[in-house]
């Protein structure tokens, strides 16, 4: 069930991740994430409750400083990526007794997903996908071209943070499957296969969608066979079959 719902997020925002090239903002708020996780630890919540008002604030953050400031957009996320990681540092610090699953948050384990957060994920995959039905034109008119799309009347930058926020929310469905460290790799490598076929948007998102399920469970399988971590081996699986698919022509007609 983890694995059907965190492909269903990869394949609808990581398309637009992919597309508008924003691969490194994902990586930013996911690591800016952490700081919600220790927050949850410090207030004796779960941890993913926390992690979703804290991945929104870090995705607003990086917007609103990359378009309001002279601060170019890279140097935003570097900013927000190491002050959330510190920030959970130190609330881990802070908060009394020792954090057991800490390590499932920072690289992932699917095989420990409590229902409660099956849950979380679940509300958070219908959000996405109404937000993206009600403004599919707009991310999409943004995602290829953003100045043209604020000559023509799209709201831009509202659109703009809409996604951010989509991104925000993909990442807390992805921490508990892969954790905060590799995070990037299943919000991008499912669309990035899916667009060596295709570069038709909604034919991406549901090619893109499948490739997750597919491969996720793969992943899934292998580390059962072999003993090894859940996360990083469907990020292995997912990284070959990259590498495969990029040796395959890609047909110019879907």
């Amino acid at each position: 069930m983890a694995a059907i719902l965190v492909s269903v997020t990869c394949g609808i925002v990581g398309t637009y991740v992919v597309i508008k090239r924003i691969v490194f903002i994902s990586g930013g708020i996911s690591h800016a994430a952490f700081g919600g996780i220790g927050l949850g630890y410090l207030l004796g919540i779960n941890p993913i409750l926390t992690a979703i008002p804290f991945s929104i604030l870090a995705a607003l953050g990086i917007g609103t400083i990359s378009k309001k400031t002279k601060v170019s957009e890279d140097t935003a996320i570097g900013i927000l990526w190491t002050v959330g990681m510190a920030l959970g540092v130190i609330f881990i610090a802070l908060s009394p007794g020792y954090a057991p699953d800490l390590f499932s948050y920072l690289f992932g384990s699917i095989l420990t997903v409590p229902s409660f957060d099956l849950i979380i994920m679940l509300i958070l995959n219908v959000i996405i996908i109404f937000t993206v039905i009600l403004f599919h034109k707009e991310f999409s008119a943004i995602s290829f071209d953003e100045e043209f799309s604020e000559v023509i009347g799209v709201p831009t930058k509202i659109m703009y943070f809409l996604l951010l926020c989509l991104v925000a929310l993909s990442v807390v469905v992805l921490i508990r499957v892969v954790g905060v460290i590799l995070v990037i790799a299943l919000l991008t490598i499912p669309a990035a296969i899916s667009r060596q076929f295709t570069h038709h948007i909604k034919k991406l998102m549901v090619l893109s969608i499948f490739t997750g399920i597919i491969l996720t469970v793969t992943g899934l399988c292998f580390s059962y066979m072999f003993d090894l971590p859940s996360g990083a081996t469907i990020v292995l699986v997912l990284g070959t079959c990259f590498l495969l698919s990029s040796f395959l022509k890609k047909p110019v007609s879907i």
